[in-house]
């Protein structure tokens, strides 16, 4: 099986309870479950949770250690730093396929039956009682928590129809079950827990704490096996009034998550998380070289190619968002904002691509201003106020991202001879670009280029994969970064940039 939740083999053959009785299967609570599972891991030296970035040192550990001590536990954390995607992790230590009852509502397992309905169908059918296989990616339910969420969402509620039909209301079977009880057996996530109502929140303590579920003033004795957890903003979570006490007693872990501490792992995650090519892409050439036959012009693109040098820059970027005092840090910079800043790079480099009549979409430095106005709505400024001035807001992310585009250029080309390309400039000559200019073009205004295999070298390109596109993203890069390092002037005109001395 594949953490994506796609079955990697099929389910067990048992399909009756006396056939799973005589293949020696034992229940086990979901915590022993998920405990055996990522001790097994742990020993064969594999991630516990795979495709987690930048959280092997520090909250993985910690989540761990909670795991084999069977904790509920809460995720507190700025939004943006993958607690949901950790959360939804989880399900990959539960076992692959687990032994149901067909049409239980409550996921019950054949040799421990816990509601009426299946003490009397094992009654009824015996051995014969017919058992299903449930895969682990439907052993997961989540509720994003609004002040609007009632505890028939979450715990259940008395049916009418049922009680309509001659059943009493102190019958278990009148009950309509909410999203905790059917996801007994399994991983249940409360996302923003805070934001739940106190009624709402009193609600979980007899699950996290009796393991029951109490129904409009009536108990019924269902002992549910789950682990429940849940996330938070930290400010919400330990400011008194939003979340009760009791239920915080109740978690048996609190984990902190953070945002990429190290610059590597700011462009790990971009590199993971970001789509710089889409379903459906039906990019590329055939076997001879040209494009594709029959396909429309715009498929006939190449899959777009993102350097390494501005996946960097987005990177940091990013991070000089989050450290800058004119953002509210209560708030954050979520790791959304970097990788929609990076597909909006790509699908910028595309764009030219399809208007220039170029093959290979590269990305360069003139698609990064394209990230500002695409990204501003995911950043809270500090000081806005009622009346946020967009035009101030916009100067400042321009600026940071002027000053990410500066570091990536110190550190890629630190050392390097760049005179030869300045020297172009010194007759007066000028070179110009634009979002919409193509690599051809861009390098024809500049003749040969001077250590031009040094710096692809320098920004990642392998000898062998070299290509115009891609001297082009180097040049217009070290052009930008002479520009930042004021050893060239710039003029730009919407969306006309021209380097000159």
């Amino acid at each position: 099986m594949t953490d994506s939740g796609v079955p990697a083999s099929a389910p067990p053959a048992p399909t009756t309870l006396g056939e799973l009785r005589d293949s020696g299967a034992t229940p086990r609570p979901v915590k022993a479950e998920i405990r055996a599972n990522l001790l097994a891991r742990l020993a064969a030296g594999e991630p516990s949770l795979p495709g987690i970035v930048g959280f092997e040192d520090t909250v993985v550990p910690e989540v761990e250690r909670a795991l084999i001590a069977g904790h509920d536990l809460v995720l507190l954390g700025e939004r943006g730093q993958g607690k949901t995607r950790l959360i939804r992790t989880l399900v990959g230590l539960l076992d692959e396929w687990t032994p149901v009852l067909t049409g239980s509502e409550l996921n019950e397992h054949p040799l421990a039956p816990i509601s009426v309905w299946a003490h009397r169908q094992i009654a009824e059918h015996g051995d014969a009682t017919p058992v299903g296989w449930l895969h682990r990616s439907e052993r997961f339910g989540e509720k994003l928590a609004t002040p609007d969420t009632s505890v028939g969402d979450l715990i259940g509620d008395v049916d009418p129809i049922k009680v309509a039909e001659g059943r009493t209301l102190g019958d278990p079977e009148t009950v309509h079950y909410g999203l905790v009880p059917r996801t007994n057996r399994g991983i249940f996530s409360v996302n923003e827990l805070p934001d739940l109502a106190e009624r709402i929140q009193v609600a979980l303590l007899n699950v996290l704490e009796e393991r029951d579920i109490q129904i409009r003033g009536y108990r019924v004795r269902l002992p549910l096996d789950l682990l429940l957890v849940a996330s938070a903003n930290p400010e919400d979570y330990t400011n008194r009034g939003r979340i009760i006490t009791p239920l915080k007693d109740r978690f048996g872990a609190e984990v902190r998550t953070h945002y990429p501490i190290e610059l590597t792992d700011e462009v790990r995650l971009l590199n993971q998380e970001a789509h710089t090519s889409w379903p459906g892409w039906a990019g590329g050439s055939d076997a001879a070289g040209g494009a594709a036959a029959g396909r429309p012009a715009g498929e006939q693109l190449e899959t777009p190619l993102v350097p390494e040098h501005l996946v960097e820059i987005v990177a940091r970027f990013t991070r000089l968002v989050r450290d800058s005092n004119h953002v509210d840090q209560r708030s954050g910079v979520s790791a959304r904002f970097a990788i929609a800043g990076l597909e909006t790079v790509a699908a910028s480099a595309v764009r030219r691509a399809a208007v220039a009549g170029e093959t290979r979409p590269v990305a360069r430095v003139v698609d990064l201003p394209s990230i500002v106005p695409a990204s501003r709505g995911k950043v809270e400024f500090a000081d806005s106020g009622s009346d946020p001035d967009d035009e101030r807001e916009t100067e400042v992310l321009e600026h940071l991202l002027r000053q990410a585009t500066a570091q990536t250029f110190r550190a890629r080309c630190a050392g390097l001879d760049l005179t030869g390309l300045q020297e172009h400039f010194t007759g007066g000559e000028t070179v110009e670009s634009g979002e919409l200019v193509p690599a051809a073009a861009l390098l024809g205004q500049l003749g040969t280029i001077p250590k031009l295999a040094e710096l692809l070298g320098r920004l990642g390109v392998p000898e062998g994969e070299q290509s115009a596109e891609q001297a082009a993203a180097a040049v217009e890069f070290a052009l930008e970064g002479l520009y930042l390092t004021r050893r060239l002037a710039k003029d730009t005109d919407g969306a006309r940039t021209v380097y000159g001395a």
